[in-house]
């Protein structure tokens, strides 16, 4: 729900608080940057200022402030976004304010005034409270007979005084949180359109790291269907990136694969890996990357136990970051589902031929070394020199 007259956004971040003086207004920036472009691609009005602590957007009305705090509930780095209606920081204000909400807004059930304030003021948070409910009680008792219940209320009416203006919101939506994208250096990641790999970008993006998507075409192992599908989810998480390039980067691996599973037997998987990550390595290089991205999880598959990830590991000397190492499969759907990647990511392209019938789950290094082809990692440099570079537009 929306106050009558809504015509701002509430915008609060969390971890950047903790940082230093210069690194927390260097990351507000960005993220201000970063809620400005996303209020853009959205064709969103508003403008987007930056206060010590919180970001505030101007609305011009209260359809705008809707879709700015939705917005707003998209950007990384953004813990809650409240559309609001700014008023006076005065006692009168606040009141006549929270009048007007509960005339139109509240028809029934319990309710609470929850005021937080900063600054300087004749008056203190529990002033708020108390002649805020006696103000929300005065409005609607010859409609209902309202109750106040500060445990559990069904309606909250939010009060934020500070010191030039305060703020009247009854609804908080929350944001992905994490770190301004941008405010790391970027990472290539591995995304091959399932369920996984899609979820550990977004996961990237969410601690500030923007990401180069790569995606190893698999030949007759993948097929049309399966790109499409990769370059879907890479298009469904360029939504969150506005002003970032997630132009899928295609490696044409149909060659390397198709030796593999003709010439190699139940350490398949872990070749293809490590040709994989030195792929990733090399564009990362060219990409001015610090690390390569997987949606790998300790366990889930064969080629992902504690044994398997040591030895493929050796392939690159980048940091291999896994976001959902810790994850449960369904906690990992739920996630997809949240983000928009899920339906795509489900779709039945057929790559999984190429897993061998009875893979190692703790393949000896020595043992697969001997099964892979000799010039493994010089295929690898030679298909990152060739990398092409999708278009994927945002949605």
């Amino acid at each position: 729900m929306l106050p009558p007259g809504a015509d701002s956004v509430v915008v609060r971040h969390g971890d950047i608080g903790v940082k230093s003086s210069q690194v927390q207004a260097n990351m507000e920036g960005t993220l201000r940057e970063n809620l400005a472009a996303m209020l853009d691609a959205r064709d969103v009005p508003g403008d987007v200022e930056r206060e010590w602590g919180r970001l505030l957007v101007r609305a011009p009305s209260s359809d705008a402030a809707a879709s700015a705090a939705d917005a707003a509930a998209d950007t990384f780095g953004v813990v809650s976004a409240s559309p609001a209606v700014s008023v006076a920081p005065t006692l009168d204000a606040i009141t006549d304010a929270l009048a007007r909400t509960a005339e139109e807004k509240y028809e029934d059930g319990a309710f609470a005034v929850d005021a937080r304030r900063a600054g300087e003021h004749d008056f203190g948070s529990h002033d708020v409270n108390r002649a805020g409910g006696d103000a929300v009680w005065a409005a609607v008792e010859d409609d209902f007979d309202p109750e106040v219940d500060l445990d559990d209320p069904d309606v909250t009416f939010s009060v934020e005084v500070r010191d030039d203006e305060a703020f009247v919101h009854l609804d908080t939506r929350e944001g992905p949180g994490g770190m301004p994208l941008g405010t790391q250096k970027p990472l290539v990641a591995l995304l091959s359109g399932g369920i996984d790999s899609p979820v550990a970008v977004f996961e990237a993006m969410k601690r500030g790291a923007p990401v180069v998507p790569l995606y190893l075409d698999l030949g007759e192992y993948g097929g049309p269907d399966h790109r499409a599908r990769a370059e879907e989810t890479a298009r469904r998480l360029a939504r969150y990136a506005p002003n970032e390039d997630l132009g899928l980067r295609v490696a044409d691996a149909g060659d390397v694969v198709e030796e593999l599973a003709s010439e190699t037997g139940r350490t398949r998987m872990l070749s293809f890996r490590r040709f994989m990550y030195r792929v990733a390595e090399h564009v990362a290089h060219e990409e001015g990357a610090m690390g390569v991205v997987t949606g790998e999880a300790m366990g889930q598959k064969s080629s992902q136990t504690a044994a398997n990830i040591a030895v493929v590991d050796r392939a690159t000397d980048l940091p291999v970051h896994r976001p959902l190492f810790s994850m449960d499969k369904q906690e990992i759907i739920a996630r997809a589902r949240e983000i928009g990647t899920y339906r795509d990511s489900t779709l039945d392209v057929g790559c999984e031929r190429l897993a061998p019938s009875q893979p190692l789950t703790a393949a000896p290094l020595d043992s697969m070394l001997a099964d892979e082809p000799e010039d493994l990692f010089e295929r690898a440099r030679e298909v990152a020199s060739d990398v092409e570079r999708a278009e994927v537009p945002t949605a």
